[in-house]
């Protein structure tokens, strides 16, 4: 079934939507560009977004040309370069058919899709896909069902390799931005919602919700979105890792085989939540032998390739992809997919298998615009992690150091969290946010303007449950590039409760920054009943020690002679994190909520640490 017909661009591409009718008899809206008077099929590329099929998207944009593009303008420059171009809105959202459960149902749906596709007498056969964040998770579960046609991939911050160790949850507590996530997009695009429904979650104020945490179903700022409202606690609720978290649009990891033979570009930022789920991808694909996987890191949040920057700190003009990697983003993926879909040579760069940003080596002075200069350079290798590293421990001492030798005497540091005021969040990897969480690099102080925070203002450093360690200060540059772990010997006096662990840049003291600069690098968190097991829950006896390991987000820094590594501690992370109550409740439940009385122990015994790793 086709409708609307239309001609768009420049008049060189014509565009046409179509109801793609799925198994179950749901009509999905795509819209067709194709180049005017094509001769012959082309091949093909998709792409399958939950934001509106030609929305504009500000993260469409190139440095020239900061304006968001909208999404349909992209497509028609991928037909004007010889492809037929297939933009489809996922179920139950703008003008598709049918119900939408965030992630689930994207494995069939896209399946179909591409079947249907490559029965056209317009489509050679070969497809490839492409898309950020969601439109990543849609790719790979895509892929998951060996779809005939599927030739390569462009995954741009997504592509979920385990939705349960990042993206949705992390370290078994849940990421709150699922909630920010849900009401913004019930309020737009959702087939389902009625108009006073509508109101109500438009006048909805997100940040007095969030301060009265925790919830409970029908006692939600998505209460007026029933569908919206449930699968939010579905993923809330589901504190293990069972077969609800294996489902192919959620796992990509138990599905690696069915990308053989596909050619899968894998592209993410620092700052970006996906960056471990990029990482985990590139290994899994890798490991398998695909000599056809490719990796970019760059220091961008969430999308962002376009800008110097992240949050308040600036890594130089070399930081876009724009000039540095390719002409555009555009460009950039052409350039993959011309080789991949008809045999053009990879430009140079983009055979190599890994290229990423090391950050850090700028001048530590304030640039014109106020941020940090901390600079940074591009890398290439071979392979990830960057051959040759060596993952160098450094030790926690009871008198706040970080030190490369354990101390000799069992001690323990300890603190009270208080669920009730939990540590705001500051920067970091996140993505949809705002306005209560911005991702990137800030000096680690808070301010009237943070999300949570309460007077007196100042470094989250001076807080009595933010236990601090920090090196000498180092005498020569020290890289760091790759993943981190920070392994732990906890105790507490409730059942349950969560350790966080946060890596940091720390500047000195400047004519610039008189107090110094304290750039966060990465931070984790690990709920403690999933110490040992992900499919179990166990909970501690009260002054039980035991180790707990928090796995971060990958960074690659360069941390310059003069400053110090610091290493900061507690037990909350809010708004980006859930906030444990310390009672053992069952997840996503609202209940009383206790102070944990938490303590960090170190020595020869009990040996807590951060696991570096160090290039050679």
């Amino acid at each position: 079934m086709t409708t609307n017909p239309m001609v768009v661009a420049d008049g060189n591409v014509t565009r046409r939507t179509h109801r793609v009718p799925m198994r179950d008899g749901v009509h999905l809206a795509t819209d067709l560009y194709l180049p005017a008077g094509m001769a012959g099929p082309l091949p093909v590329l998709l792409e399958r977004t939950p934001y509106g099929k030609d929305a504009e998207t500000r993260r469409e944009r190139t440095a020239a040309n900061p304006s968001p593009m909208r999404r349909g303008e992209v497509a028609a420059r991928f037909a004007q370069a010889g492809y037929a171009v297939v933009v489809q809105d996922c179920r139950g959202r703008f003008d598709s058919e049918g119900q939408f459960t965030k992630y689930l149902g994207e494995a069939h749906d896209g399946a179909d899709t591409l079947q249907w596709i490559t029965a056209q007498p317009w489509c050679t056969g070969a497809v490839g896909t492409y898309g950020l964040s969601y439109a990543a998770h849609t790719q790979t579960a895509l892929a998951s069902q060996r779809p005939a046609g599927l030739k390569a991939m462009f995954l741009e911050c997504g592509g979920f390799a385990n939705a349960y160790r990042g993206g949705i949850r992390h370290g078994g507590a849940f990421e709150l931005k699922q909630a920010v996530w849900a009401l913004r997009n019930a309020c737009s695009g959702s087939t389902q919602l009625g108009e006073a429904a509508r109101q109500a979650l438009a006048q909805a104020d997100i940040g007095e919700w969030f301060l009265r945490l925790p919830w409970s179903r029908g006692d939600s700022p998505l209460q007026w979105a029933p569908e919206y409202e449930d699968y939010l606690f579905s993923q809330w609720e589901r504190g293990t890792f069972d077969d609800y978290w294996r489902q192919p649009e959620l796992y990509a990891a138990g599905h690696y085989g069915a990308l053989d033979g596909v050619a899968v570009m894998l592209m993410c930022g620092w700052w970006d939540p996906y960056a471990q789920t990029t990482t985990d991808n590139y290994l899994g694909l890798a490991g398998r032998g695909n000599t056809d996987v490719r990796m970019v890191l760059g220091p961008w949040t969430h999308g962002e390739r376009s800008v110097p920057y992240a949050g308040d700190v600036d890594f130089g003009p070399a930081a876009v992809l724009d000039g540095s990697l390719a002409p555009d983003y555009v460009a950039m993926r052409l350039a993959w997919f011309d080789h991949w879909l008809k045999g053009a040579p990879l430009p140079p760069g983009m055979d190599e298998g890994v290229r990423y940003f090391r950050m850090g080596g700028g001048s530590g002075r304030r640039t014109p615009e106020g941020r940090l200069d901390h600079g940074g350079s591009w890398r290439s290798a071979s392979h990830w992690p960057l051959p040759g590293t060596d993952f160098v421990p450094w030790y926690l001492g009871s008198d706040g150091a970080l030190s490369s030798q354990a101390p000799g005497r069992d001690e323990a540091l300890a603190f009270d969290f208080d669920p009730a005021c939990p540590v705001p969040t500051l920067g970091g990897s996140i993505t949809s946010g705002e306005p209560l969480m911005v991702a990137g690099a800030y000096d680690q102080r808070t301010s009237a303007q943070t999300f949570g925070a309460q007077a007196p203002y100042g470094p989250l450093a001076q807080r009595p449950d933010v236990l601090v360690f920090q090196t000498p200060v180092l005498q020569e540059d020290l890289e760091v590039s790759g993943p981190i772990t920070i392994e732990l010997w906890v105790s507490s006096t409730a059942p349950d409760t969560d350790f966080t662990a946060k890596l940091i840049d720390l500047y000195p003291p400047s004519a610039d920054y008189p107090e110094g600069y304290a750039v966060n690098l990465t931070d984790g968190i690990l709920r403690c009943r999933y110490r040992r097991s992900w499919e179990a829950a166990e909970m501690m006896q009260p002054g039980e020690v035991v180790q707990v390991t928090i796995e971060p987000m990958p960074t690659s820094n360069l941390f310059r002679r003069g400053h110090r590594i610091r290493l900061d501690i507690s037990s909350s992370n809010f708004p980006r994190f859930d906030v444990n109550p310390n009672t053992g409740a069952p997840e996503g439940s609202a209940g009383p909520r206790v102070v944990a009385r938490n303590s960090v122990h170190m020595g020869a015994s009990r040996p807590s640490r951060v696991v570096l790793p160090v290039p050679r």
